[in-house]
């Protein structure tokens, strides 16, 4: 049973990107720690997915997104999981939530690397950018993107699909193809998008309990 998610569909209320900010700023105001309740939602959906000790890779972009990455990566690795962190770049997180999941990654004695593995994982989990993208992908992350996009392997997205814009649903650049994506507090508005369709596969959403 998926306890922290529900499945979207056409009923299902979407918001605008200044209103999921309004809302997670009232939640951080509140003291909730939306960071590890989005990390053990995207954990939780991809254990359902695929079961240990199955190879999962995860995208580490530099904001937000990346964090909950970290803290879906290392749940899943205390659940058996095969985990692989690559951030595309060195550059230290700028969240400091991110900087604490990053910590308690390392914490594990679990490496980060800067380069994808040449073996193809079983699932991809992209915490590369969320719904603050707002200008196209540049390098290296349309490299990294177009890779995993050749591998046809199983992607799950938080928040959105990296490379489209939130509130369009438009394409900036050639954006990853997710077989599933999970947003959190509420969907943003490319979920009503048909041309951002091909690139969302089944979503869900996790409310985070705001």
């Amino acid at each position: 049973m998926i306890k922290h998610s529900t499945p979207i569909d056409n009923s299902t209320p979407t918001l605008s990107i200044a209103a999921l900010r309004d809302k997670e700023a009232q939640g951080l105001a509140r003291g909730l720690p939306l960071m590890q309740r989005a990390g053990q939602a995207a954990a939780e959906w991809a254990a359902h997915i695929c079961l240990p000790p199955a190879q999962v890779l995860a995208l580490v972009g530099p904001g937000n997104n990346g964090g909950d990455a970290l803290v879906a990566a290392r749940l899943l690795l205390t659940m058996g999981f095969q985990v692989t962190v690559v951030m595309p770049l060195v550059a230290q997180l700028a969240p400091l939530d991110a900087q604490k999941a990053l910590a308690d990654w390392r914490a594990l004695g679990q490496p980060t690397f800067t380069t994808l593995p040449h073996q193809k994982p079983d699932m991809v989990i992209d915490g590369l950018f969320g719904i603050g993208l707002s200008r196209p992908l540049a390098e290296p992350f349309q490299s990294v993107i177009d890779k995993v996009n050749a591998w046809h392997t199983t992607v799950l997205a938080l928040d959105i699909a990296s490379g489209i814009d939130a509130e369009t649903g438009f394409a900036l650049g050639r954006p990853i193809k997710a077989t599933q994506t999970i947003a959190f507090i509420a969907p943003c508005r490319a979920f009503q998008a048909p041309c951002a369709q091909p690139f969302l596969g089944q979503c869900r959403v996790a409310s985070l309990n705001i």
